[in-house]
């Protein structure tokens, strides 16, 4: 565990093969295309018509270089692209489908900085490896992942992201850490427990969570005996000290070396590995037990460079966590629509945040520098489940296998009921709640596939179960009366960006693809999933008319709504796109979407 060393260094490419290769270079440019164009970054020309299906020209600007293709444009301006029929030609003759040379032909027209290009290079070289990876191993169908348990399922998936291109850049790790702690490698691990000094450690929990209890169910008395004993061999007292995970990546790579003043001074002190064995989840850094799967998650720091961020934890944010948390989960199950819809998250229930005073003295600036060192602790989905359910993430519904087969019609199929109806159930769990959050609470999640989990009996989707709850919501009024600890949560944003957390997040980040997916299978045409949505929103509002004011203020049924464009913002800055305290202030915009509900509006 944790060890994987190649016999022979060939063994760290032996997935690398052309036919392979060629596949995955094919598919990504399908979705470089489909999410460029999609953005208006690039501009495809219509050449010729054949009912929905047209033909595409994508000439590169002042380069005698063209790509052809054959697509459809969908709602949202969702381009369902047929990968089959990309071709490309220089001077008139055939040439292969490269990926990284489609970023450097267009790097004009993308906007990409010399500064950002060798990283975006890096990441997309990084993704079409694991993308390569993903297509050479042995891996269910999706018939088989109807049937699979919950971490089968998560290390199954294919994708990732749905719009970000470059989306599995993990920039630090190398070939024999890609096998270690990749979640679709699946490699089991034991974290590495570390013994920090309360001098630079503060640690927080939910009220009814004591440290001590939290290490005995974590550790037990066995494990804690044995730390107990290594502190006390080096003259130290167990008191002085708090005891928190860490990633192997993180130790071997970051903290032993840039935290090495603190480690020679015995502030941090290595205990060695622990004993459960852990599962990385799609998050990368978030790990499932697999020892003991009702036990919690744990989420450490990990300062590897993927979509956009340096992978940290704040040490700051840390602190108020629980509490927000705790808060959160106490003012959802208060709401009476929330718990009879059933709606819940999963809390992050305590953390520890170490603070590298070196940094925090020589840089003012937030700086993943300061985040290299923080853990936390998420309640496991699993005591949820009664018998005949289980649970996937949201990200599942967009999964195709490597044959090219939905994950999502196969599993509707599977539940014995038609698409409008198991649709139906789906947006009662999951956008029902979201639209309550929102009108009558004025709280926002980041609600996109991997930070969702859907309970489902046989497999229908029977609640959602919303987690990355700290650094991932907000309450967009500024003025809200929140406890001490809860208030960072209360964020200013224009009043014309509030609806597009629903817009961007729903609906052109998840609802896009599902739509597309079911369309493009034969199970229920586009415009009868939308429809499907506009039905639920509006059986919604018709269930809270005190709240109608807040409907016509933040219409969804308005005719367009700002296009806000992701890759327009890793494009710019793809090593921190956003700023967390003030995530509205660097967002790109891009023109306006038309609304597909908007022709269902209430008359």
């Amino acid at each position: 565990m944790n060890t994987t060393v190649f016999e022979q260094p060939q063994h760290a490419a032996t997935h690398l093969q052309p036919a392979v290769w060629a596949k995955v270079n094919r598919l990504l440019l399908r979705k470089a295309i489909a999410e460029f164009a999609h953005e208006l970054l690039l501009q495809p020309e219509l050449q010729a018509q054949q009912g929905d299906w047209g033909d595409y020209l994508l000439p590169v600007p002042q380069q005698d270089i063209v790509y052809r293709f054959r697509a459809r444009l969908l709602a949202l301006e969702h381009w369902d692209i047929d990968a089959a029929s990309i071709g490309k030609q220089i001077a008139g003759s055939d040439a292969p489908l490269d990926a990284l040379a489609f970023i450097i032909e267009f790097k004009a027209v993308l906007n990409i900085g010399d500064d950002m290009m060798p990283v975006y290079l890096d990441e997309i070289s990084s993704t079409l490896y694991g993308s390569a990876y993903k297509h050479t191993v042995p891996s269910l169908s999706a018939d088989e992942l109807t049937r699979a348990d919950f971490q089968s399922v998560e290390t199954s998936m294919m994708e990732g992201h749905p719009c970000f291109v470059a989306n599995n850049g993990r920039i630090g790790f190398d070939a024999a850490d890609y096998g270690n702690y990749a979640p679709e490698a699946a490699s089991p691990l034991r974290l590495i427990w570390l013994a920090v000094h309360k001098d630079k450690a503060t640690f927080s929990s939910i009220s009814d969570l004591s440290y001590q209890r939290l290490l005995d169910e974590e550790l037990g008395a066995e494990t804690l005996a044995a730390f107990a004993q290594q502190l006390a061999a080096r003259g130290l007292k167990a008191d002085d000290y708090l005891l928190m995970p860490a990633h192997p990546w993180q130790w071997f790579n970051k903290l032993a070396i840039a935290f090495a003043a603190d480690v020679a001074q015995q502030n941090i002190v290595c205990l060695g590995y622990g004993s459960d064995a852990y599962q990385a989840q799609q998050s990368i850094r978030t790990f499932f037990n697999l020892s003991q799967p009702t036990k919690r998650y744990v989420k450490t720091a990990l300062s590897i460079l993927n979509m956009g961020f340096m992978r940290g934890l704040s040490p700051y944010y840390m602190l108020a966590t629980p509490a927000i948390n705790e808060w959160i989960k106490h003012h959802i199950a208060s709401d009476p629509l929330l718990a009879a819809n059933g709606f819940t998250i999963l809390r992050e229930v305590a953390a520890i945040g170490f603070r590298n005073h070196y940094y925090e003295q020589g840089i003012t600036k937030d700086t993943p520098y300061k985040k290299m060192l923080s853990a936390l602790w998420r309640e496991s989905p699993l005591p949820l489940l009664q018998p005949g359910q289980r649970l996937m993430t949201m990200a599942s519904l967009l999964h195709v296998d490597a044959d090219g087969r939905a994950l999502l019609p196969a599993l509707i199929r599977s539940s014995g009921l038609d698409a409008k109806s198991w649709l139906r159930r789906y947006l009662t769990a999951y956008l029902t709640p979201l639209l309550h959050c929102f009108y009558a609470h004025d709280l926002v999640f980041m609600p996109h596939g991997e930070n969702l989990i859907l309970q489902l009996e046989n497999n229908v989707p029977l609640r959602a179960i919303m987690k990355d709850i700290a650094e991932e919501c907000a309450i967009l009024n500024p003025d809200a009366v929140l406890p001490a600890g809860v208030q960072r949560l209360a964020v200013e944003v224009p009043e014309a960006l509030k609806i597009l957390s629903l817009f961007t997040d729903v609906f052109d980040c998840i609802f896009r693809f599902i739509g597309a997916i079911l369309d493009q299978d034969g199970m229920l045409p586009e415009q009868d999933f939308w429809r499907e949505v506009a039905q639920c929103v509006l059986d919604y509002q018709a269930s809270q008319p005190q709240l109608a004011a807040k409907f016509a203020r933040y219409d969804l049924f308005a005719p367009a709504f700002t296009r806000s464009c992701l890759n327009r913002l890793q494009l710019g800055n793809n090593q921190q796109m956003i700023d967390l305290a003030d995530p509205a202030k660097n967002l790109k915009f891009a023109g306006t979407l038309q609304n597909p509900i908007a022709r269902y509006a209430p008359r």
